[in-house]
């Protein structure tokens, strides 16, 4: 038997080329993750084969990524089919992927909670700035009442940027406010619709001040004193899908666009099993063929009021992104119908 020892790891050597401590290494012994090629009936001292090295390196970094064990079982029992393995891998990836947007959404109402309790944050604009970037995401408020975190604005403010935001789910839009300072804390609040109607109603032009106070938005200035309850719940996560320009761009001319889009061929598209149906217009982006609802489209086109945009999709089942070269920072989302093949 010491030949065959001889020509083995021990214990020791194994957690030393694998990166596993001996300590993990008799832990997965005993869960028959990695079990030694030979243990030592006299000493129980465990030997492990070359060619568990690579298996016990797998190991070491799926349990990196917190892969449960039964899934690293699975991973080890079929690394030849890399089907099966991609399988695994994806799913982990995904549950990970929903994890970091469930953490993100935790901080953020725990950090809009903090901000409760700081009277001293607020953020200076001037009301055309802060009346124009609402009026911009107004058209994409939702109105559900099962879904109160879409029924207001979003004011989104860090030391890098102050943006509004506003999404039904079919479309989402985000405008920052130009030269705005936030002094304090971050803000992450929901502006009622309410207070953002009676704003836009205003003649306010000269400097304001927005701030939470307590439950309540404050919007101030030497012609405006406005107040309304923040809408209590936790707005979803939108800065994953503010992406980079995608891979098919157009740049339109927005006044010749309007009439190809009116000129654009439509289609019926199911929308469910009892026979419903929705008119999808139809748009074709360099070898894209996209589905959308042009009354949305046309509302983003007026709430971006330019002359020239830039339109850009990543695939038939992307959002449609509406941006303007001009303003970086802004972008208007419209999710697309599915079209029937």
């Amino acid at each position: 038997m010491l030949d065959v020892e001889e020509r083995m790891r021990g214990i020791g050597q194994m957690a030393r080329d694998s990166g596993l401590t001996v300590s993990a290494l008799r832990f997965y012994d005993g869960a028959g993750v990695l079990v030694p090629a030979h243990v030592d009936p006299w000493t129980n001292y465990r030997w492990y084969g070359d060619d568990q090295v690579v298996v016990a390196r797998l190991l070491a970094r799926l349990r990196r990524v917190g892969l449960p064990l039964a899934e690293i079982s699975r991973v080890l029992e079929h690394r030849n089919d890399l089907a099966v393995v991609d399988a695994v891998l994806e799913a982990h990836l995904r549950r990970l992927e929903d994890g970091l947007a469930d953490a993100r959404r935790e901080l953020l109402s725990a950090r809009s909670l903090l901000v409760q309790e700081s009277p001293m944050t607020s953020i200076a604009t001037t009301a055309p700035a802060l009346l124009a970037a609402l009026r911009a995401v107004r058209f994409a408020v939702g109105t559900d009442p099962e879904l109160p975190m879409l029924t207001g604005v979003l004011l989104d403010a860090d030391p890098d940027a102050v943006r509004v935001v506003a999404t039904d789910r079919y479309r989402l839009v985000v405008r920052q406010l130009p030269g705005a300072v936030l002094d304090g804390a971050r803000i992450s609040v929901i502006v009622p619709v309410a207070l953002v109607d009676e704003l836009l109603s205003s003649t306010a032009s000269g400097p304001v001040t927005v701030r939470v106070d307590g439950d309540d938005v404050v919007v101030q200035g030497s012609d405006l004193a406005l107040r309304g309850r923040r809408v209590d719940a936790d707005f979803p996560d939108y800065r994953p899908l503010v992406r980079e320009p995608g891979s098919a761009q157009m740049e339109l001319d927005v006044a010749r666009f309007r009439d190809e889009l009116a000129a654009a061929p439509t289609r019926a598209v199911p929308t469910g099993p009892d026979g419903a149906e929705e008119t999808a217009t139809v748009l074709t982006l360099g070898e894209v063929e996209v589905g959308v609802n042009r009354e949305f489209l046309l509302q983003a086109l007026d709430a971006d009021d330019a002359g020239q945009l830039v339109l850009d999709l990543d695939g038939p089942l992307a959002p449609l992104a509406i941006r303007d070269p001009s303003r970086p920072g802004d972008v208007s989302l419209l999710m697309p119908i599915r079209l029937p093949a």
